[in-house]
Parts: C-alpha cells; sequence; structure tokens
C-alpha cells in the first residue's frame, strides 16, 4: 500500500506538529472497522493517534483512489498466479440498516421502511470480490446489475490482454428480467439466472453460495453490520477496505 500513498510534506517554516505515520493511522483505521467501535472512543494509548486523525487519513485515501488502487493491484496478483476464476461470475445484494440516514440510504421494504442501505455484490468462482457498490435500501437489485460490471477493474495477466468480462454470470429470481439478460448476452457474457413463478431447487445454490460466503465475511466487519456513517463516501471507503483485507487475505494464502 505504500507506494499508492503520496508523501507528506512539512511547512517549510518547520512549524507544527509533525503527522501522524500512515502505518498507524492505518492500523487505527483497521480497528474500527474489526471492532466497530466509534471514532472518538478510539483509545489512545496503544499509538494510532486520534481518531480524528484517522478519520481524515481514511477520508483522504479514498478521495486519492487508493482503495480502488489497491484491491486492483491485489487482484491482479490472484489474476497472475491463476487464482482468479473468470468462468463465471456471481451477483447478489444485501441489506443493512442505516441509523442515521444520509445520502445512499432510502426507507427498506424489508424493515418497516426504515432507513436502510444495500450492498451489491459481485465475485468470481472462488468468491474474490471483483467490485462492490452501495445504494439506498429501497434500490431494486438488478439496478446495480451493469454498474458493478461496469466497476470490475481491468485485471492485467503475464500474457494477453488485461480481463474484466466473466464468461457466465449467476444470480437469482431478483434478476430475472429478459431486458438484462440482452444487455449481458450483447457483452458476451452468458446469463444464468434463476426464473421467477418456478419452484424452489433451481440448483443454482451449488455456485452462488460463494457471494453469499464473502457478503458474511464483509458484514463479520462490526462497522459493516449496521451503517452509522452519515456521510456515504466514509461508509463506501470501509466497504473497499473490507473487500481489500479479504482479498489480501486470498493472495497471503495462495499466492
Amino acid at each position: 500500500m505504500e507506494p499508492l500513498l503520496s508523501k507528506r510534506r512539512r511547512r517549510a517554516d518547520g512549524r507544527g506538529r509533525p503527522a501522524v505515520d500512515d502505518r498507524l493511522c492505518l492500523q487505527g483505521i483497521l480497528f474500527v472497522l474489526h471492532t466497530g467501535i466509534q471514532w472518538e472512543w478510539l483509545p489512545q494509548q496503544v499509538g494510532f493517534g486520534s481518531g480524528m486523525t484517522c478519520w481524515r487519513r481514511l477520508r483522504d485515501w479514498n478521495d486519492a483512489g487508493v482503495w480502488d488502487a489497491l484491491h486492483q493491484l491485489l487482484l491482479t496478483e490472484l489474476h497472475q498466479a491463476g487464482q482468479l476464476d473468470w468462468s463465471r461470475a456471481v451477483v447478489d445484494g444485501s441489506h443493512r440498516r442505516a441509523v442515521r440516514g444520509g445520502p445512499k440510504a432510502g426507507p427498506s421494504p424489508v424493515d418497516r421502511a426504515r432507513p436502510g442501505s444495500k450492498h451489491h455484490l459481485i465475485t468470481d468462482a472462488h468468491g474474490t470480490p471483483l467490485a462492490l457498490t452501495a445504494t439506498g435500501g429501497n434500490r431494486h437489485d438488478v439496478t446495480q446489475l451493469l454498474p458493478l460490471l461496469d466497476a470490475i477493474p481491468r485485471i492485467r495477466g503475464r500474457t494477453g490482454r488485461p480481463r474484466h468480462r466473466p464468461q457466465r454470470l449467476y444470480a437469482d429470481r431478483g434478476y430475472d428480467y429478459d431486458k438484462y439478460r440482452r444487455l449481458l448476452w450483447r457483452r458476451g457474457i452468458k446469463p444464468v439466472i434463476a426464473r421467477r413463478g418456478v419452484p424452489h431447487g433451481s440448483g443454482l445454490g451449488v455456485v452462488r453460495w460463494v457471494v453469499e460466503r464473502t457478503n458474511a465475511w464483509i458484514h463479520g466487519f462490526r462497522r459493516l453490520r449496521i451503517r452509522y456513517e452519515i456521510r456515504d463516501d466514509i461508509h463506501e471507503a470501509f466497504l473497499k477496505l473490507a473487500c481489500c483485507v479479504i482479498t489480501y487475505r486470498r493472495v497471503s494464502r495462495l499466492c
């Protein structure tokens, strides 16, 4: 991550306090992500700096596109090691309550119209997160199908052109619209989507469970179980960081 960060410069006159080390701020951000603690309660004795300092660093890194670049680098490591399976991708959405509202929060149809947000995720055949978006709780899952595909970064391999398009896309009944099937075919992607109005037991569960597992991993970070941030960019920064952590674990294990 260090090469992706811009170097902080001190004032020419040498006045002011030196900036907190980036590594310590990252540790503080990860501490908040894992524990769900409030920023102002970040313990000073562990040496991470103040909660406000870590919050500003998270905001600045997100605005600079650090999390997107880091995720792309990690996916590149997997792809070059032959650990990304482009034969199929799986898409799904999950709802989280937004206790303080804010942008990209809406009345949830599954939570008595309380404010909520949806996390839309697409993974490869192994469950590696490829892209993730957030919307209001009242947005339909299918509205994020094409934005998710567009959000997949172009991953370079050792040879050949960069990959960013799976061969097939698996989805549940919420994505059962012929319009989107046609759009997927135009992109060269074969849609494998369960049909509405038919008995349960489509057989897609044997391949779709990986995206549900990755969703469980993402929401295993306590900060993401419930949305506390009013600002949607801070909430999305936590989501991107969680995807980076999950992808990094896979890189550490397989590469």
